[in-house]
């Protein structure tokens, strides 16, 4: 094992048509992976990622089971070409399941059934229009919280709406001065003349109809929390670092319990990334689509080596023989 590396597994956001197209065509392993998730939801995965249309893969319940395939299919290659384990294992959000298959704690056709169940209770639990999502940039986390709380206290105390239906609240510590905050419609709308003044360098909505990890999804919690109960969780068998704690969790319940709470609560990958580096992580590897997590990572910390593996990567990534600078 190299004990100092880690992989990291991205979430939603990091898809797009036509991602491991190269790797789908002439790689078993990641067609055998489309095909084993497409079995266990019935919905043709490979048909979906290759041909789109773009609005229904980026339907909520469609690309969280697609993101998990895509990126269990190059964990698997990995693996298959001879790659190492990793010391830990992390994902953002949705990846934190992608993270718990290559870690052997939740099989993967378990694990494609309850994302797209997660989907289905993310989309339900806030109704079409009613929450948002920004993405503030050049604030730190404190001025993000402080300027959430002043938002929703001035809209209450102007008797502009109730105090339980104002909802805004950081959502994802991505990395520093980059903070996504979620909440009602009502609240996001208001607030982005607040983060400006508030001294933020860009405000951006994001293209999400869904506020995911703030309380508004609350609602779906309870659902989420018996089809996880039911699922065949064991423990890791490589330590997993968990979005809403920025730690290694120690047993299956707790593991559990925490993806419940990550719905409604906000990510810490910021947190997490810091933490592996002082657990002697000097490596990361980002196994999806994309690089999201790669150019997040390189911003928490700027002097540690990120690689993805992804199409553009897989020459450098996946030779014969593995890589000396992961293994």
């Amino acid at each position: 094992m190299h004990s100092s590396t880690a992989f990291i597994f991205p979430g939603q956001g990091s898809q797009y048509i036509g991602m491991l197209a190269d790797l789908i065509q002439r790689e078993s392993v990641v067609a055998d992976t489309l095909s084993e998730a497409s079995n266990a939801i019935d919905l043709d995965l490979r048909a979906l990622i290759l041909k789109g249309p773009e609005t229904e893969l980026g339907t909520t319940c469609n690309t969280q089971p697609a993101l998990l395939a895509c990126s269990v299919a190059l964990w698997r290659l990995w693996r298959h070409r001879g790659g190492e384990t990793p010391a830990f294992v992390a994902g953002h959000s949705l990846g934190e399941y992608s993270a718990l298959v290559a870690a052997d704690a939740l099989p993967f056709a378990e694990a494609v059934k309850l994302v797209r169940q997660r989907g289905l209770l993310m989309q339900g639990a806030v109704p079409l229009g009613e929450g948002g999502m920004l993405a503030i940039l050049g604030l730190s986390d404190e001025q993000v919280r402080a300027t959430c709380e002043a938002v929703v206290q001035d809209a209450v105390a102007q008797d502009a709406v109730a105090q339980d239906s104002e909802v805004l609240s950081a959502a994802n510590f991505n990395a520093p001065g980059q903070v996504v905050v979620a909440g009602s419609r009502s609240a996001i709308e208001r607030s982005t003349a607040a983060f400006l003044e508030a001294g933020a360098r860009k405000v951006l909505p994001l293209p999400v109809s869904i506020p995911s990890h703030c309380r508004l999804m609350e609602p779906a919690c309870q659902a989420l929390d018996h089809a996880i109960g039911a699922a065949s969780l064991t423990q890791p068998a490589i330590p997993l670092v968990q979005n809403t704690t920025a730690t290694v969790t120690e047993t299956v319940d707790e593991i559990r319990a925490h993806l419940v709470r990550q719905l409604s609560h906000p990510v810490l990958w910021t947190d997490s990334i810091r933490y592996m580096a002082e657990q002697g992580v000097t490596h990361f590897v980002e196994c999806g689509p994309g690089k999201v997590l790669t150019g997040l990572s390189k911003r928490i910390l700027r002097t540690a080596p990120v690689t993805g593996l992804d199409p553009e990567a897989f020459p450098e990534a996946f030779p014969e023989r593995t890589p000396e600078n992961f293994c």
